[in-house]
């Protein structure tokens, strides 16, 4: 029997209901930096699994636990499977860093509601992204550069703790040498052979160019970071029904069964992990909540 949840963006189906995980192989695995690495599933019954930019999965190591883990792939790309890149961070994340070639693992999903790219046609649209937060951005950067006519102006603002994490870096030197956005990237820290900018991501939004009157923002990394990077935004002209965030904080069901990620009126696992700033902005700052 089909289990279908609707939401505002996206209609999410799970053939063999939302709970049950579908087992999947590990068909290629990357590190991106010591304590990173980004793997490429491959369904064992051989689904082609569709998601929608910034939605997540629920991985599963067998008799070690189970964690949401945003998809970072492409979600154009037919058969290359479903692709996680993840820190080891905790007992899973470590476990599933560790898996090798062909080895198992389980998956529910995708699940949630993913960033506004049909929303954001016809405007300039500004990434934000803080240290990991661009592996939940990066199927957005995708979608928006295959459909490129119909976006204005596209902005990436990236900022890592060193030279040594930037994530994905082959790809923002291609995005780059494209023309086809532009790429801002600092660093906190710097070495010695960096010659970027220094400083956190947010002293990046004054100096980028965008209309903020048509414009859509897309915010993604530690959530200190968002909440500036939001008041910077705000502070450029935007207004707050055009900035989304992705909170992924206490996720741990994924059907609002056991409500550890409740925040507000809100279940992050079901309503989010992307939202709209001036839904959870009363929310969003609260300590402890």
């Amino acid at each position: 029997m089909s289990t279908a949840f609707k939401t505002d963006r996206v209609l999410t189906t799970h053939p063999a209901g939302p709970l049950i995980p579908h087992l999947a192989r590990v068909r290629d695995r990357q590190c991106d930096f010591p304590d990173v690495w980004t793997l490429a599933l491959e369904m064992e019954d051989g689904t082609q699994i569709d998601f929608t930019p910034g939605q997540y999965n629920m991985l599963t190591v067998m008799g070690v636990g189970e964690i949401p883990i945003s998809i970072s792939g492409d979600p154009a790309r037919k058969g290359g499977g479903l692709v996680h890149t993840v820190r080891d961070v905790g007992s899973v994340s470590g476990a599933i860093t560790r898996l090798v070639s062909d080895e198992v693992v389980g998956v529910r999903g995708p699940f949630g509601v993913g960033w506004p790219v049909a929303e954001a046609k016809g405007k300039d649209v500004v990434i934000v992204s803080g240290g990991f937060g661009l592996a939940p951005l990066r199927p957005v950067i995708y979608a928006l550069l295959a459909d490129r006519k119909h976006y204005g102006r596209i902005t990436l603002l990236y900022g890592t703790r060193s030279p040594d994490e930037i994530l994905f870096r082959p790809e923002l030197e291609q995005w780059r040498r494209n023309l086809d956005m532009d790429i801002s990237v600092t660093v906190d820290h710097a070495i010695s052979n960096w010659y970027g900018v220094v400083g956190v991501v947010t002293t990046l939004i004054p100096r980028a160019i965008f209309d903020p009157n048509n414009a859509v923002a897309m915010v993604c990394g530690p959530e200190i970071m968002m909440r500036f990077a939001s008041a910077g935004l705000r502070d450029a002209g935007m207004k707050e029904d055009s900035i989304y965030l992705s909170i992924e904080r206490n996720m741990k069901c994924a059907v609002t069964l056991c409500g550890h990620c409740q925040l507000g009126p809100y279940f992050v696992c079901r309503d989010g992990p992307v939202f709209r700033y001036d839904h959870i902005r009363p929310y969003f700052s609260v300590k402890e909540l």
